[in-house]
C-alpha cells in the first residue's frame, strides 16, 4: 500500500539546516528542565523507598493527607495526585526498614483514623531498597549503552561506519528528546520507561536502516544525480512506508495512553514522544549527518563516474 507517490520530490535536504536547528532547541529545553530540576526524577524503583497507592472515597486536599500521617514520621513524605480525579494519590517515602505489609498497614490505620473514610482503599504498594535502586538505575544506564554500541557495530558491519555514527546520532537524539519532555511533563523515570526507551531505540533504528538501506541501493544505480540528490530521493522513496508504520504504531500507543490506564501512562507517553522523535531524526537527523560527513570524507563506495557532492 501506498499513500505517497515514490516519485514525489519532497525537498527534505534543503531543509536539513532547519530541522537539526529546531531539534537542537527541543533538546536544549530538555536540558534546561531537566538542571532547573536538579537531573531526572526517579520512580521508587531506582531512587529506593516505598510507595503506596491509595484512593478516597471523597475528594481530599494533599496538604491534610500529610496531617494525617505526621505522627508516622516519614522520611521525605511527599504525597501526588494521581489520575483525573481529586481523591487518588500516590504517597511516597524513604522508609524502608519495615515489612512492606506492616508499613502499607500502618499508612492505611494512618489516613482511616484522620478521614473517618471506611471506603478507603489501597491499591498497590512498592517497596525498593535504596542499594537496589542503585543498582536497577546502573543496569538501565548499561543497557541503553550496550544497545546503543551493539547499533554501532552491526550497522558499520552492514553498511558503513559513517552509517553507524549516523543512526548513534540519531539515536541518542530520541533518547534526549524524551527524556527532556518526561522532565518537562515531571513524568517519573522507571523500569518501564527504561523498557519504553530500550524499545524506541529499536523502532527508530528500524527506520532508519530502511533508509540507509535504498540510499546504498542508489549509490550504484543512479549516477547521473549529486550525493545530496540522491539522498533526498531515497528519502522520498521510503516516505509512504515510513508514514503507514509511524502512523499504525502512533494509533496504537495513543490507545494505550488514553484507555490504559494511569499505571502505563508513563510508558506511553515515553513511547509516543520517542516515536515522533525517531521518525523525525530517521529523515533528517541521519540523513543530514550523512550529507555532512560525505562533504567533508567523500566515500570511494561510489564509482567515479559518478557526480561529485554539490
Amino acid at each position: 500500500m501506498q499513500i505517497i507517490n515514490p516519485k514525489s520530490n519532497f525537498d527534505f535536504v534543503g531543509k536539513n539546516l532547519i530541522a537539526v536547528i529546531l531539534c537542537l532547541l527541543v533538546i536544549l529545553a530538555g536540558v534546561l528542565s531537566l538542571v532547573l530540576k536538579g537531573g531526572p526524577s526517579y520512580g521508587v524503583d531506582f531512587s529506593g523507598g516505598t510507595l503506596v497507592q491509595v484512593r478516597f472515597s471523597d475528594p481530599v486536599p494533599a496538604s491534610v493527607i500529610k496531617d494525617y500521617l505526621a505522627d508516622l514520621k516519614l522520611d521525605s513524605l511527599t504525597i501526588q495526585q494521581f489520575g483525573d480525579g481529586a481523591n487518588e494519590f500516590l504517597i511516597r517515602a524513604q522508609q524502608t526498614g519495615d515489612e512492606m505489609s506492616h508499613f502499607t498497614k500502618k499508612i492505611e490505620q494512618a489516613l482511616k483514623n484522620g478521614s473517618d473514610d471506611s471506603g478507603l482503599e489501597v491499591l498497590r504498594s512498592e517497596m525498593v531498597g535504596p542499594q537496589v535502586g542503585k543498582d536497577l538505575r546502573r543496569k538501565g544506564l548499561l543497557s541503553l549503552g550496550y544497545a546503543m554500541i551493539g547499533t554501532l557495530i552491526y550497522l558499520s558491519w552492514r553498511f558503513e561506519y559513517r552509517f553507524g555514527v549516523a543512526a548513534i546520532v540519531a539515536l541518542v537524539h530520541d533518547v534526549l528528546v524524551t527524556l527532556g519532555f518526561l522532565s518537562i511533563f515531571d513524568i517519573e523515570i522507571d523500569l518501564t520507561i527504561v523498557a519504553a526507551l530500550l524499545t524506541i531505540i529499536g523502532y527508530s533504528l528500524n527506520d532508519t536502516i530502511v533508509i540507509f538501506d535504498r540510499i546504498r541501493e542508489n549509490l550504484v544505480r543512479n549516477l547521473d544525480e549529486t550525493f545530496p540528490e540522491m539522498v533526498n530521493r531515497s528519502i522520498n522513496e521510503t516516505l509512504s512506508r515510513t508514514i503507514l508504520t509511524s502512523g499504525t504504531t502512533l494509533l496504537v500507543v495513543a490507545s494505550l495512553y488514553i484507555f490504559g490506564g494511569n499505571v502505563i501512562h508513563g510508558f506511553a507517553f515515553a513511547m509516543l514522544v520517542g516515536i515522533l522523535a525517531g521518525t523525525y531524526s530517521s529523515v533528517f537527523v541521519a540523513g543530514a549527518l550523512i550529507l555532512f560527513w560525505e562533504k567533508r570524507r567523500p566515500s570511494l563506495s561510489r564509482r567515479p563516474e559518478a557526480k561529485p557532492f554539490g
